[in-house]
């Protein structure tokens, strides 16, 4: 099959105002979205739309049955069906930006619900055309007010052909309250294989201020597997929220610069599932 794990150690290096670095490991699915079903009755701790040791809902990812907030009505593209399969979602999307993937293969690469409860900071999208090439990536971030926003690197990355694609974008989206809304994003997903390797970048002008990077290497997706790693990685989402958190306590005790989440709510642009601190209160009639 070609779903399989990444098992990967997540490095956070900050180096401006106030230098701070951690190093952990995890574990990761990347999952053939055709290949759902397949891994629902291979699996006996898996399943797809129902409870399980881990759950994967398709209703959990790439939200575009919902409306975009503060974003231009043309770059909305929501399907209004809510039950449309996340493969069907995703290929819609990438239609929206001239790429045709009919025929072709999506891999995320994420976590599943984990005993019920779901987090992935970024999720990522290998989308491949009916040849097997890579066309395409889409990068999901997530905050921790469940608010999501996608980023498209597309066919026009300059290592594209090498199945390599990079952006570099203003964020517009309050992913932390260390790190302002405009600070630019600097995406680069290296091509999946034996290893899983991605780098994300943090720019205020040309100095760059942070850096993630998520490297791996490939194991078989078996149950034997997965049931190792649930002992070895136990509930591993609720570990990724506790060490978002733990770290953000440590950033506030070196007093590095905090901004608040409603301060610039306009500059918070095309995301969904948007947070109540920036939704702006909508005109009465007076009566």
């Amino acid at each position: 099959m070609n779903s399989c794990l990444y098992e990967c150690d997540i490095l956070h290096a900050r180096f401006s105002p106030r230098p701070h670095r951690f190093l952990y490991r995890i574990f990761l699915f990347a999952i053939d979205l055709d290949e759902l079903d397949a891994l629902h009755r291979r699996l006996p701790f898996f399943s797809v739309n129902r409870p399980n040791v881990y759950s994967f809902h398709d209703r959990d990812f790439l939200p575009t049955g919902e409306p975009l907030h503060h974003s231009p009505p043309e770059k909305c593209h929501v399907i209004r069906d809510p039950s449309v399969a996340l493969k069907q979602r995703v290929l819609t999307y990438l239609a929206s930006r001239d790429v045709d993937l009919t025929g072709g293969r999506v891999v995320l690469v994420a976590l599943p619900r984990v005993f019920g409860y779901l987090f992935n900071p970024v999720s990522f999208y290998f989308c491949y055309d009916r040849s097997g090439a890579p066309v395409a990536a889409l990068t999901e971030v997530t905050n921790t007010f469940k608010e999501m926003k996608p980023y498209f690197l597309g066919p026009n990355s300059p290592a594209a052909d090498r199945g390599e694609f990079q952006l570099r974008t203003p964020k517009h989206f309050y992913v932390s309250p260390y790190s302002d809304v405009d600070v630019a994003f600097d995406f680069t997903l290296r091509p999946l294989g034996d290893r899983l390797s991605v780098q994300i970048d943090d720019y205020i002008g040309p100095e760059r201020t942070l850096t993630t990077s998520l490297t791996g290497h490939r194991r078989e997706l078996t149950g034997a597997r997965l049931a190792w790693f649930t002992l070895k990685y136990p509930l591993i989402t609720l570990r990724v929220i506790s060490l978002i958190h733990w770290h953000a306590v440590l950033l506030w005790l070196k007093r590095v610069p905090w901004f608040a989440k409603a301060a610039r709510p306009a500059d918070q642009r095309a995301l969904y599932r948007p947070h109540s601190s920036i939704i702006q209160p909508q005109p009465t009639d007076a009566t």
